[in-house]
């Protein structure tokens, strides 16, 4: 199916208004449908990462009948979080109001290194999002924004999940705070470290073929 849809499906999903169809993954699915699948929602890994998220993969297959798109994710969260972000949120302050331009001022960590840079915006998070920017110098275009509780109370874990696209390449940032403007920041900062290890990636893998 991954060669030609028509082998499986009578039709295109697009004929009838639908979006492209997806396949679901399960305990039969080979590595090449799992890397497929990562890169259609956004996910790109390296050769040896793609080896061992895919053994996570077939052990959770196991368990469950379906594979989802976000046991994917979730499979891909704990392998790229084996390495060390490239930027850290270290400090984020905004001022908004009715009768006031939005502002943020953002401070960055990398490594040893700080990095602080202020914005304006169409509303705080739009602010947090053109200073980080600044600091990062990727200027992604922001395709999905979500949030969702991931706990109850007026104290509740909010859950913000982005979806950026730079020059072709789409990830997914996802942060989480008691603070929504904080969860949005950490989840765009995660969003460019997932950029710039794509970048590493495919930098990584042009040396190696020259």
């Amino acid at each position: 199916m991954l060669k030609d849809r028509l082998t499986y499906e009578i039709m295109r999903p697009e004929d009838i208004g639908w979006s492209e169809s997806s396949l679901v993954l399960g305990k039969h699915s080979g590595r090449h449908a799992f890397k497929n699948r990562l890169e259609e929602i956004g996910l790109r890994l390296a050769d040896d990462q793609i080896d061992r998220a895919f053994e996570r993969f077939k052990k959770l297959a196991d368990q469950k009948k379906e594979i989802y798109d976000e046991d994917l994710e979730s499979i891909v969260e704990e392998e790229v979080g084996r390495h060390s972000p490239v930027y850290v949120l270290d400090y984020v302050h905004v001022s908004s109001g009715t009768h006031m331009i939005p502002t943020a001022t953002i401070r960055l960590m990398r490594g040893e290194t700080i990095l602080q840079e202020s914005a304006w915006g169409d509303g705080p998070v739009d602010a947090v999002y053109n200073a980080v920017d600044r600091i990062s110098g990727f200027d992604p275009s922001l395709l999905d924004y979500s949030i969702r509780s991931v706990s109850k109370g007026k104290d509740a874990i909010g859950e913000v999940t982005v979806k950026l696209k730079h020059k072709g390449v789409v990830v997914r940032g996802k942060g989480a705070s008691t603070d929504i403007i904080e969860a949005s920041a950490k989840a765009y900062v995660n969003g460019i470290n997932r950029l710039l290890t794509h970048i590493e990636s495919d930098r990584t893998e042009r040396a190696d073929g020259v």
